[in-house]
């Protein structure tokens, strides 16, 4: 058998793949005829060719001294903080023709605080030519320039203001003022007002935009049994746009309704608000006055629209309280709440020496009332109301037996006339007008204060609603030095009352806005 030999194979040369090589136009470097770019080679392509043409180099930016808000044209001010995103996107829509580019990367060069300028470093990329993409960096300087916007312009000048909320209460007294206005403070409602502007029965707010008024008169109605009314004066009017400048005007009122007043409710009232008696206490003022009976510890809410829809006067407040002394009391077991029932037989504390006249009475302070204390209540026998509700009380056959002779509302402690507390409370910057109070107005005003203090400290539910913070340890150090001599009597005094209610300090919040922040750099 022959087998036949191998015949060897031809190996077919490679022929080499040659392409079209031309010399750049530029430099005369040898590069791909087919790939190329204008005929530019990589280098020549990326210093002939400018991507950022037509993109200025400098620019300015307007903030305001007072406020340090920047301008946003044509006429919008913004809150942008130093080297952060809406400071960065301001400056990019500073700059011309920058949306016809695609932004890779943009970043703060650091300049000194002092300067004024701002430097920001971009990085571009765009298509050149057809197959060829640039990028490339540059640097955009701004000049920081001072304007003084609308708002701060507005607040340095008199009579400026757009709308105006006036606050009223016709009482004899500033305490609901004075709770309203910690709770103010403690939600930041009054950070619009340019100007707070105190009146005889009341307080101004006044405005530049008519929605900062709406959204205070808003605040008040969600924490205060108010009624509202609108008005609007023509300023000025352009007959040819037919545009119409207004100054409005909010009127909110309160009730004249205090805690710790004695109301006398109409009859027919009392008998819709859950057949309570019509002689009540009132105990807490929210969104709704909250009445309580001393008696059978009923209580009952008259919401705002029943309350305007017929409105009534308290028959007494604070101010005509008469300090009794406990005799005998004993609890009946009665309990609802933070309240307790209990029979107590009290006597005037003028009355003890010169008579021996007591009265029994039905009161809701069982529980930290003790014989020998003293108690602060309402003398009704022997006294004239000019009130029509209590008049036709007195008439009627099947409630005139049930009036008291004392009404019991809140404990008495001894306090010393300056007491110096561990505790303290923010107060709004008012105007005091043109006219300031007179002496015995401004003796007044400071009682009404140490009075709310005193209250703040008895009532915790009252405390809990407020923002209370630590009194300054400087000015105690200060007011520790200047009374050496007086502290040994100040002792006496803390040890005669030593149930006299305190705050504890864990109540109590750290003053941040005083403390001094230092950098260190």
């Amino acid at each position: 058998m022959e087998i036949d030999t191998p015949i060897p194979l031809v190996h077919r040369t490679q022929i080499p793949h040659t392409s079209a090589t031309i010399l750049c136009c530029n430099c005369g470097a040898e590069i791909d005829g087919t790939t190329s770019a204008g005929a530019l080679c990589n280098d020549c392509v990326k210093v002939t060719v400018d991507i950022s043409e037509g993109i200025q180099r400098e620019a300015t930016l307007h903030t305001c001294r007072d406020c340090e808000r920047w301008l946003q044209p044509p006429h919008q001010w913004m809150t942008a903080a130093p080297e952060s995103r809406e400071l960065l996107a301001l400056c990019l829509r500073k700059l011309r023709a920058l949306s016809k580019v695609r932004i890779i990367d943009a970043s703060f060069i650091w300049t000194e605080p002092h300067s004024k300028r701002i430097k920001v470093k971009i990085t571009l990329q765009q298509e050149a030519f057809e197959g060829t993409i640039l990028q490339q960096t540059f640097e955009v300087e701004y000049v920081v320039a001072s304007q003084q916007c609308p708002d701060c312009a507005k607040s340095f000048t008199a009579n400026t203001w757009r709308a105006v909320v006036q606050l009223r209460q016709k009482v004899p007294h500033k305490r609901t003022f004075l709770y309203l206005e910690q709770l103010i403070l403690k939600h930041s409602a009054h950070k619009d007002t340019i100007n707070i502007k105190e009146t005889k029965d009341g307080l101004d707010f006044f405005y530049s935009q008519r929605n900062h008024a709406e959204k205070f008169v808003d605040f008040l109605t969600s924490v205060a049994p108010v009624r509202t009314k609108k008005s609007q004066e023509l300023i000025s009017m352009d007959i040819h746009t037919s545009s119409k400048s207004y100054k409005f005007t909010f009127s909110v009122e309160l009730v004249p309704i205090c805690k710790d007043d004695l109301v006398c409710l109409p009859i027919k009232l009392a008998k819709q608000a859950g057949n309570i008696a019509p002689l009540t206490l009132c105990y807490r003022v929210g969104t709704s006055i909250n009445l309580l009976d001393p008696n059978t510890l009923q209580t009952s809410d008259i919401s705002t629209p029943i309350y305007w829809r017929s409105p009534f006067s308290g028959l007494a407040d604070v101010r005509e309280l008469v300090e009794f002394v406990v005799m005998d009391i004993e609890p009946t077991g009665v309990q609802k709440g933070r309240f307790f029932l209990a029979e107590a037989t009290v006597a005037r504390a003028s009355d003890l020496g010169s008579n021996e006249t007591t009265y029994f009475t039905r009161t809701h302070l069982g529980g930290i009332l003790h014989p020998g204390d003293s108690v602060m209540g309402y003398h009704l026998t022997g006294t004239n109301f000019n009130n029509p509700q209590f008049e036709a009380l007195e008439e009627s056959n099947a409630h005139a037996s049930t009036i008291p002779d004392v009404i019991l509302v809140k404990k008495h402690y001894e306090r010393k006339k300056k007491k110096s507390r561990n505790w303290r409370l923010k107060r709004m910057n008012k105007d005091e007008g043109e006219m300031l109070p007179r002496k015995q107005d401004q003796a007044r005003m400071d009682e009404d204060y140490e009075q709310f203090l005193r209250d703040v400290e008895e009532d915790q539910e009252l405390r809990s609603t407020m923002a209370l913070y630590k009194a300054e340890q400087a000015k105690k150090e200060k007011d520790q030095m200047e009374g050496v001599e007086t502290a040994s009597t100040a002792e006496t005094e803390e040890t005669e009352g030593d149930d006299v209610p305190k705050i504890d300090m864990e109540e109590l919040l750290d003053e941040f806005e005083g403390l001094d922040v230092e950098d260190d750099q």
